[in-house]
């Protein structure tokens, strides 16, 4: 049985299976990367609900693992070499899953990289991007009387979705048949900028015809399904 007693977050949330990937996170568009990743691979797992409204990212053991305070992270108990291996950071997590499972991330060395390029558009451009749109527009950013900071972001989310949209033409997912890493990066976090934050509209997102299609094939899978509700909320 692997021992996870040397890493401190176990002590706060202890694994009652310590022989599966330990999954700390919420169900947000980073969090569900790793769940939906998970469930579309098969790879035994034990979630652990991080509730922000505890400030669980920000206790010492969670630290611990990601100094950065930040969902997802993991520790996987059969990492390299037979040794417990913990990391943060979703779009490392979603690379080292595919890498470890040979899945959902293509062979060919070009084709490879390819999916990963895609993977950091997501992380540098969308991912950043699309918050900045929920800030201003959900949340309290929706109150500051200078709209141009709302303008400017939605703006980008536009042009990141031009960009998606261009990729898509003539494809059924990023890397044209093949659904990877990359669509499981960007799937939560363009569901959310229409759902979740409600800039449906603001971004003209229906005026748009390759992604919608997509995001609606995204969310389909039956392992998407499951990976949006995992962990359970608080």
């Amino acid at each position: 049985m692997p021992d996870l007693t040397g890493f401190p977050i176990t002590r706060r949330w202890p694994a009652t299976h310590p022989d599966r990937l330990q999954l700390y996170s919420l169900p947000t568009p980073n969090g569900v990367k790793v769940s939906i990743m998970l469930e579309e691979i098969g790879l035994p797992y034990e979630p652990h609900t991080i509730n922000f409204g505890k400030d669980d990212q920000n206790t010492p053991e969670f630290l611990s693992l990601n100094p950065n305070g930040k969902i997802p992270a993991i520790i996987d108990p059969d990492g390299p070499g037979g040794r417990p291996l913990g990391l943060f950071e979703s779009g490392a997590i979603l690379h080292y899953l595919a890498e470890k499972t040979g899945k959902l991330l293509p062979s060919d060395p070009a084709r490879r990289w390819h999916t990963l390029q895609w993977v950091h558009f997501q992380m540098g451009g969308i991912g950043p991007m699309f918050g900045q749109v929920g800030f201003f527009h959900k949340f309290a950013g929706k109150d500051f009387p200078d709209k141009r900071p709302l303008e400017r972001y939605v703006a980008e989310a536009r042009r990141l979705l031009d960009v998606v949209e261009g990729r898509l033409t003539g494809r059924q997912w990023i890397m044209d048949d093949d659904y990877t890493i990359a669509d499981i990066a960007m799937l939560g976090w363009v569901r959310n900028l229409i759902g979740f934050y409600g800039a449906r509209d603001l971004v003209a997102f229906d005026e748009l015809k390759h992604v919608p299609a997509w995001l609606a094939r995204g969310l389909a899978r039956p392992a998407v399904q499951r990976g949006l509700e995992i962990p359970k909320r608080p």
